[in-house]
């Protein structure tokens, strides 16, 4: 692949940059994924009633036995046990495990926030002593950094770590809230502040002195994982459980998230698979006016959109793994490659949860009544498909890391997003690069009009990421096209759902860059640059229905996501 870097998306023309995605896995990754998937469906599925009754001996046996067969050391180095393969695998497994929400989140917790930070920022007598029982199952872990008053605000914590008067320990006190996995777990990443000051990580055990484990939450999805508050009371941690440096946890903690985004939205792009299958099997199954839902407009209207919002997230995911992957590859640092896609992984995070939430919201719709009831996996589905517009930093904060992580990187020039002057439509082949224009135009009025207090402008900087965040999904989609066709002519479902998804981002930015202009432009100025948003908007002339049923005819046919093989 040709190599990118972090935000550049919006400078390149579509198809500039090649791109990873699920028809050029490797045999390796496919098996990998099929051994996920597999586990998923024998091991899981048969028993997700015990698992949303909390049957947490059973969820520490799946961890165990998916430690066997090599699920849970995915990104650990093979000297701890691992097999650390590359970062598209990793995702492609998080899809996998995407069938049962509860099972996803403890399976996440082990495998990303409670593992990387060892991996990562461990010293060699940490790794050695926790990754093995980590990547076997063996031990279970949690990440403890949200607090009752501090939960996007992580550098808010007011959980306190000093040192012991004899230098052996470090004395925790404090509480955390939301700990996937407390109920269970052996070990636990906690942030406190040393000093009451200095951000810093520790790695607690179970059974620490002055470590409580608080009771389950009752929640209203995901209701299989464990979820409890932890509290401190002079809990004393051995002193050389310190996780990297005192005064460093801030790097700890956004940099697992930035990987942590990533995989919810490949964990969400294999729950919109899943569910539009679900939802393709009972629309041919159920009749209305003796006639299967499968056959009604509207219906097929709806499936039409959900396998294009698939088609969208897959193509995210997968481009994304594949150049951090690539410039690991290339010899730098795997965390300093992910550090770089860090908008994308935002992107990736808000765009996934949103879709998902839309393709389940559909789901149960078509399904009627029975949607509501507890027999069908959707209703279930849809009780857990909403956590994931808060987890991982809410959807608003990830927003607001979009357009400040492109400002930053302007303003650094390792970025050049205004050095292209005026932007101007771009040819009405390409309706992509339109919408990265209008993006940028956007920005671009903002911070003339708010400079160094753009920040206190939320409004703007969240109608200029979603104008942006659709830009990285149809450019994706379009690129992802693009390659393939290099090969063979592209089949019809995929033509179809970038003309789906064209038309449905550009009405979406259209309405979001006269949000951001009109706050940041005012009389004559702001006539021009809404005259200039209205020229860069582009509206595909294609007949919805005939669009429509290409889609749901692919859908019909593969009953459910189309193989891409």
């Amino acid at each position: 692949m040709s190599s990118a870097r972090g935000g550049s998306f919006l400078l390149s023309p579509v198809g500039s940059v090649e791109v990873m995605s699920p028809e050029f896995f490797s045999a390796e990754q496919k098996a990998f994924f099929e051994t996920a998937s597999r586990f998923s469906r024998e091991e899981v599925l048969p028993k997700a009633e015990r698992i949303e009754h909390k049957d947490f001996a059973l969820l520490r046996e799946l961890l165990r036995k998916a430690g066997e067969v090599g699920l849970l050391g995915i990104d650990v180095p093979e000297a701890h046990g691992g097999s650390g393969l590359e970062k598209t695998t990793s995702l492609l497994v998080a899809e996998a495990k995407s069938m049962l929400g509860s099972w996803s989140v403890t399976f996440g917790a082990q495998t990303c926030i409670g593992t990387l930070p060892i991996v990562f920022f461990g010293s060699e007598a940490q790794k050695a002593k926790y990754l093995p029982k980590l990547a076997s199952g063996e031990w279970v872990s949690a990440y403890a950094l949200t607090e009752s008053g501090s939960g996007s605000d992580a550098l808010g914590a007011k959980t306190r770590a000093v040192k012991s008067s004899d230098g052996k320990h470090w004395v925790l006190n404090g509480s955390k809230q939301y700990i996937t996995n407390a109920g269970f777990a052996d070990v636990f990443i906690v942030f406190a502040k040393v000093d009451g000051n200095l951000f810093s990580a520790f790695i607690v055990e179970r059974g620490t002195p002055g470590l409580s484990v608080g009771p389950e939450e009752k929640k209203m999805g995901i209701r299989g994982s464990s979820t409890c508050p932890l509290i401190f009371e002079d809990a004393k941690v051995p002193v050389e459980n310190l996780l990297g440096e005192v005064g460093r946890g801030h790097k700890i903690a956004f940099n697992i998230l930035n990987l942590g985004r990533l995989k919810l939205g490949a964990g969400v792009a294999g729950g919109m698979k899943l569910h539009l299958a679900g939802a393709a099997a009972y629309a041919a199954e159920r009749k209305q006016f003796n006639t299967p839902l499968m056959r009604f407009g509207l219906t097929r209207e709806k499936l039409a959109r959900m396998l294009a919002d698939s088609y969208a997230v897959e193509s995210m995911a997968y481009r994304t793994s594949g150049h951090i992957d690539e410039l690991i590859a290339s010899g730098t640092e795997t965390l300093t490659a992910i550090e770089e896609f860090a908008i994308e992984a935002s992107i990736l995070k808000v765009m996934g949860s949103e879709l998902a939430c839309q393709l389940i919201d559909d789901a149960v719709q078509l399904h009627g009544g029975y949607g509501y009831i507890e027999e069908y996996a959707v209703e279930r589905a849809y009780r857990d498909v909403r956590i994931n517009r808060i987890f991982e930093g809410t959807n608003e904060i990830n927003r607001m890391l979009v357009t400040g992580m492109l400002l930053k990187r302007a303003m650094k020039g390792t970025l050049g997003l205004f050095d292209g002057g005026e932007t101007k439509p771009a040819p009405a082949d390409a309706p992509v690069e339109n919408l990265k224009a209008l993006g940028l135009h956007c920005l671009k009025v903002a911070v003339e009009a708010f400079g160094q207090a753009i920040e206190e402008h939320q409004v703007v900087l969240a109608s200029i990421a979603d104008i942006v965040m659709d830009a990285y999904a149809l450019e994706s989609m379009e690129a992802r096209n693009r390659r393939l066709q290099k090969a063979k002519p592209l089949e019809p479902w995929r033509v179809a759902a970038v003309q789906v998804f064209t038309n449905a981002a550009h009405a979406r930015a259209l309405a979001s860059a006269r949000r951001a202009l009109c706050a940041s432009s005012k009389g004559d100025a702001l006539d021009a640059h809404l005259k200039r948003a209205q020229a860069l908007q582009v509206y595909l002339p294609v007949d919805p229905e005939a669009t429509n049923e290409v889609l749901a005819q692919a859908v019909e046919q593969a009953r459910g996501y189309p193989s891409l093989d």
